[in-house]
């Protein structure tokens, strides 16, 4: 039994969404299940990217039901579900926060296991994808991502982490107050430092509708991190032209060669060599440092990374708005007199 004259611990619970109709009251019904059985306070905040579908009026049902359940709804599509997040981190008030996507990829019923190792001392949460149903083209391109982004990073990016995660609020407190506006923050809460621990779990597919994201739009998703999180794409720049050096130092040798022992063209193939390599070395490093300076770019606009159009949340009931008339009313009468005596 849950004793009611000691204060609990809030955690806050920001789902991502988009388009997400068919997953939204199972996602409910299922963190609700899952805190029957905990001593916790939570809230739930519904952070929607502009959806187009009947997402709202789910919300409004919800809400109506559950003071504890709120919704922001943004002004339009931010792109992916950094900006959510980070919107949703930035209305939160318990002393840590969960984030789970609206899809139902991954299991709410993990929570429970986050909020044990948050007990146990650990700050930041993270759950580890043992294994994830789909298409094996995917999964096999998640891996690589993942061991590959490790290779780069200057951080030790823990392998096959997603965004579900619990992060204690001094965590929450450090990430909210960065300037960033090109936001990775998995790459963040690994930056933040802390004491972090992974649990492991098996990431299902959705449960109800079609991802919104392209397999394209997961390699864009890709390159933000490495250029957000590594310096190596522009070391190996210097790299390549060094190499590029060599070789056509080499290659230089190997037509002087064969131009006094053979008849070989002479003069055409060789220009057309040391075209084909500088040339592929010049636009491969301005690629490079595009992306670079595509973030840098944004950072130097300072646009928000998202806006908010307008926030749903439980109304005041009329018995309520009554009682804070009648203490407005005191309060008015009680000034009155202060100022007639």
């Amino acid at each position: 039994m849950r004793n009611q004259n000691v204060k609990m611990k809030k955690i806050s619970i920001i789902v991502a969404c988009y388009n997400e109709e068919g997953n939204i009251q199972e996602l409910y019904n299922r963190v609700i299940k899952v805190f029957k059985n905990l001593d916790y306070d939570f809230e739930i905040i519904f952070v929607d990217n502009a959806s187009t579908d009947c997402s709202q009026n789910i919300y409004k049902k919800i809400i109506e039901l559950d003071e504890r359940i709120k919704a922001v709804i943004m002004s339009r599509n931010f792109g992916t579900s950094q900006s959510s997040f980070f919107a949703g981190i930035k209305k939160a008030s318990g002393e840590s926060i969960v984030m789970i996507e609206g899809d139902l990829q991954d299991p709410p019923e993990l929570i429970s296991k986050f909020i044990e190792k948050w007990e146990e001392g650990y700050d930041v949460i993270y759950g580890v994808r043992k294994k994830r149903k789909g298409s094996i083209l995917r999964r096999i391109a998640y891996k690589c991502f993942y061991r590959i982004f490790r290779m780069l990073s200057y951080l030790d990016i823990p392998l096959d982490s997603g965004d579900f995660c619990l992060i204690d609020r001094k965590v929450i407190n450090v990430i909210k107050n960065l300037n960033e506006k090109d936001l990775y923050l998995r790459g963040l809460r690994s930056w933040a430092g802390f004491k972090q621990v992974g649990v492991e779990y098996i990431r299902d597919e959705r449960f109800s509708g079609n991802s919104s994201i392209s397999f394209f739009q997961n390699f864009s998703w890709a390159k933000k991190a490495v250029v957000n999180f590594s310096y190596k794409p522009l070391e190996l720049i210097s790299r390549l032209t060094f190499m590029a050096f060599l070789v056509t130092i080499l290659v230089a040798f190997f037509y002087l060669s064969i131009y006094f022992k053979t008849n070989a063209p002479r003069g055409f193939y060789t220009i057309l060599m040391v075209i084909f390599v500088f040339g592929t070395i010049q636009l491969l490093a301005l690629s490079i440092i595009a992306e670079y300076l595509i973030r840098i770019f944004q950072e130097v606009k300072s646009r928000p990374p998202y806006i908010i159009d307008r926030i749903l949340k439980n109304k005041p009931s009329l018995a309520d708005s009554a009682k804070l008339a009648m203490m407005d009313n005191k309060l008015r009468s009680i000034n009155k007199k202060d100022k007639d005596s």
